[in-house]
């Protein structure tokens, strides 16, 4: 069966991927004024404080859907996507998430504890790790104590980069999602679980990294460092 779509359908999706990007950028506009007012302002003499952080929370939630969503509209994992391995030291990699999680820890009153040999280089896409561990911290962010762990070492010649928390854990039925949507997008249900979308698209990107007929892999877990909620990105 040809599944190629036809010229209306063609320009519908392009018409949706278009709308979407032009969303993404009104988003990413408020999400910088939100961070901008909340690094102007303090818990202890701005009422709205707390409703400024809770905004800026969602904003980065939409923010990081409406990437995935291009992402996958781009066909993430074929030939004509944009796909960018190349040479990274962890050091980077890791300052690049910590800056742009910043603003929300810090409204949060949340630490982020990072646990990397900065000198390390591993062959990642440099753009769609770094939106993996930012959707992934930000999840945690919503959900901890309050303490965020960013920890990449290498085990058994692969890269784990895992982003843990010390809240109650992930449900049994979020594990059983997480693990089918790293198979299957249908294995997702997209109403009762708001992070299906980013664990399916952080299991493309995984699947996306291959070296000597291995690819990556995404899992979910509870215990870690913290007792917490672990999401376990490993590249090969």
């Amino acid at each position: 069966m040809d599944d190629t779509p036809n010229a209306p359908e063609h320009e519908l999706f392009l018409f949706l991927a278009s709308t979407a990007h032009d969303m993404k950028n009104s988003i990413s506009v408020l999400s910088g004024t939100l961070e901008r007012l909340l690094a102007e302002s303090s818990p202890a003499q701005d009422g709205a404080y707390p409703q400024l952080a809770h905004m800026l929370y969602q904003t980065k939630r939409l923010n990081d859907n409406l990437m995935q969503l291009l992402a996958l509209y781009k066909k993430v994992g074929k030939p004509d996507y944009p796909f960018d391995l190349q040479p990274l030291e962890m050091g980077h990699l890791v300052d690049q998430v910590a800056a742009i999680a910043r603003v929300l820890l810090g409204s949060r009153g949340i630490r982020l504890d990072v646990d990397v040999d900065r000198a390390q280089i591993w062959h990642v896409d440099e753009d769609l790790v770094v939106g993996v561990l930012s959707h992934a911290i930000n999840n945690a962010i919503h959900y901890t104590c309050d303490t965020v762990r960013l920890a990449i070492r290498e085990v058994d010649g692969s890269l784990e980069l895992r982003v843990e928390d010390n809240g109650p854990g992930y449900p049994p039925a979020l594990l059983e999602a997480g693990a089918s949507a790293a198979r299957d997008i249908g294995g997702v249900n997209f109403l009762t679980n708001s992070t299906g979308l980013g664990l399916y698209f952080s299991s493309e990107v995984a699947k996306m990294h291959r070296h000597r007929g291995r690819h990556g892999t995404l899992r979910l877990e509870n215990g870690g460092a913290y007792g917490g909620g672990c999401f376990i990105l490993t590249l090969p």
